[in-house]
């Protein structure tokens, strides 16, 4: 820059203080802020309460957790003991069905033998004979929760249907094995 062109400036001195006659005051606060208060320490009876309140909280907590695993335990070994005892009764009701199956044909076998032993064939002559024999034969086996099949040869089948339509319980089946 030359003098020409320098836009007019005014320069000052600056001069540093004096620092040994120079004293620091500090400022001094507007109020003075009041102390905060010192919370008091809870008294015996407060301690007390929030020990009892937190025994009570435990004591219910536990209950609960203990109530809930006692009850799935139980409700785990009931389920075991159903199972159990429906493979026990499963044993018993096999062979017993097994078994009524069986004296069931046995009956109706010699039913029929005893017929024709017996009647001969006058049975086709008077077939309530013969129905009256095969009721006797069943009332024999018992009332059963299944269904009883009784087998009869077709000829048979055609006489006798008409007079054992009425029993319940009974499927009256055509064997042409049956002589």
């Amino acid at each position: 820059m030359s003098a020409a062109t320098a836009p007019h400036l005014q320069v000052v001195r600056w001069t540093a203080p004096d620092l040994e006659t120079a004293t620091f005051e500090p400022p001094v606060p507007e109020h003075e802020p009041e102390p905060e208060p010192i919370p008091q320490p809870p008294s015996v009876e407060e301690l007390q309460a929030l020990e009892e309140a937190a025994r009570e909280e435990g004591y219910r907590n536990g209950y609960e957790a203990g109530h809930a695993e006692g009850l799935a335990t139980g409700e785990a070994e009931v389920r075991r003991t159903i199972a159990q005892m429906r493979g026990i009764l499963d044993g018993f009701t096999r062979p017993l069905a097994r078994l009524e199956g069986e004296v069931a044909d046995a009956l109706g076998d010699l039913a029929v033998r005893i017929a024709g032993t017996l009647l001969g064939r006058t049975y086709k002559a008077d077939p309530t004979l013969l129905a009256d024999l095969v009721r006797e034969a069943l009332d024999a086996v018992g009332s059963t929760s299944r269904e009883i099949e009784l087998r009869l040869h077709p000829d048979d089948l055609g006489v006798l249907a008409p007079h054992l339509a009425g029993l319940s319980g009974v499927r009256l089946t055509a064997d042409t094995g049956l002589a």
